[in-house]
């Protein structure tokens, strides 16, 4: 039974180091720069902080829409 898929993703999950940081902590607004909108009614968090302008400019467009 060495090819067994259920043992294979168990063995998978129990090797945490080879598993991406961005994977482990899904939902998380660690490393991201935060960009309140709607005067502190939104707020969006982005992994680039040279990106804030340009996330500002594309919220307005799509909130007139």
């Amino acid at each position: 039974m060495k090819n067994d898929i259920l043992s294979n993703r168990m063995n998978l999950a129990n090797h945490r180091m080879s598993i991406p940081n961005a994977k482990l902590l899904t939902g998380s607004v660690t490393d991201k720069y935060p960009v309140i909108l709607d005067g502190g009614k939104t707020v969006i968090f982005i992994a680039d902080k040279s990106m804030e302008a340009e996330t500002r400019y594309r919220y307005e467009l799509r909130k007139r829409l």
